[in-house]
């Protein structure tokens, strides 16, 4: 996968967190990220791969997305390696 389309497939995250104002939430106190932060962050890749990686730590937040988004579920795993930050060993590599 290209680096733009896993930006995309992240931003594509972004937004799906964004429209659910529980998820977005849970985001924030997981990863200790507020608004200001999130928006001033929202296009540099390695707040889109922490976005990923929420998304990818629970397997029914992963089918949610994918089905959203018109991806497959395996997308978004593929976008998580081709971006900064991912270390082999993070939640087995496709």
């Amino acid at each position: 996968m290209t680096r733009d389309r896993a930006e995309t497939i992240a931003l594509m995250a972004l937004a799906h967190l964004a429209a659910d104002e529980n998820l977005l939430g849970r985001f924030m106190a997981e990863t200790g990220t507020d608004a200001t932060e999130l928006k001033g962050m929202a296009g540099q890749p390695e707040m889109l791969g922490g976005i990923l990686d929420f998304l990818l730590g629970d397997e029914a937040l992963v089918i949610d997305f994918a089905a959203a988004a018109g991806l497959r579920p395996e997308e978004p795993m593929r976008a998580r390696i081709a971006l900064p930050g991912f270390a082999a060993g993070d939640r087995g590599a496709l």
